[in-house]
């Protein structure tokens, strides 16, 4: 046998044994980021807790923290074995009405806080939304480029929950004032409501023309 064949039976040989990790190199990376960002959110959620003084803020932190952590353990089998996880995911369902209250009333201009006695539930609660929107991020940026097909499966139905915990925590901070929504005036309202209308016919695609070149070789 030539030095050729031996070379190629060797890098054969080695790409079935890459075939057998299925995992890409990418994709390692990016578990690697979304786990790490599951396990900052669990600390710090520990720490937030000692800092909460209402009780329905103390009862999202508790539940939340108690879902993530689950997540994390079924990402972490999943990522380590290659194969589905011994349990589903499970779906977050958040106990807030979802009515919203509208414009802005006044309140003191915000400042950093200038010690630890500050810290108190509209901090506690804007933490926690910065977290997990961080969190959905992340998982929506590495769920598109993972190739082994249950770790992809796991990180994509973790984002619509961890959207649905975020909104919880908007939810929260606007019926306590922490998170305002105010409104445009109806008029202009209306105008930028109006500013899209839908397609009609069909798009004409452009094709390639005589004047341009072909690809490069």
């Amino acid at each position: 046998m030539d030095q050729q064949n031996q070379d190629q039976m060797q890098i054969n040989k080695g790409n079935e044994g890459m075939q057998h990790m299925n995992h890409g190199g990418h994709e390692v990376f990016d578990m690697h980021e979304v786990l790490s960002g599951m396990i900052g959110i669990l600390e710090q959620y520990m720490m937030f807790r000692q800092h909460v003084q209402d009780r329905e803020l103390m009862d999202i932190l508790d539940r939340q923290h108690q879902f993530i952590m689950s997540q994390y353990n079924l990402t972490a089998e999943c990522f380590r074995t290659g194969q589905k996880p011994s349990q589903e995911t499970a779906t977050y369902m958040m106990k807030e009405n979802r009515q919203f209250v509208y414009g802005l009333k006044e309140t003191q201009p915000k400042k950093p806080k200038m010690s630890p006695q500050q810290i108190d539930d509209a901090c506690i609660s804007s933490f926690m939304l910065g977290l997990l929107k961080s969190g959905t991020s992340a998982l929506a940026m590495a769920a598109p480029e993972v190739t082994n097909p249950v770790c992809r499966r796991v990180l994509a139905d973790q984002i619509p929950h961890y959207i649905e915990m975020a909104y919880e925590i908007f939810v929260y901070q606007n019926k306590h004032g922490y998170y305002q929504v105010p409104q445009l005036a109806p008029q202009d309202m209306q105008k930028m409501l109006s500013l899209y209308a839908p397609v009609q016919g069909q798009m004409q695609m452009p094709t390639k023309g005589a004047g341009q070149q072909g690809p490069i070789h």
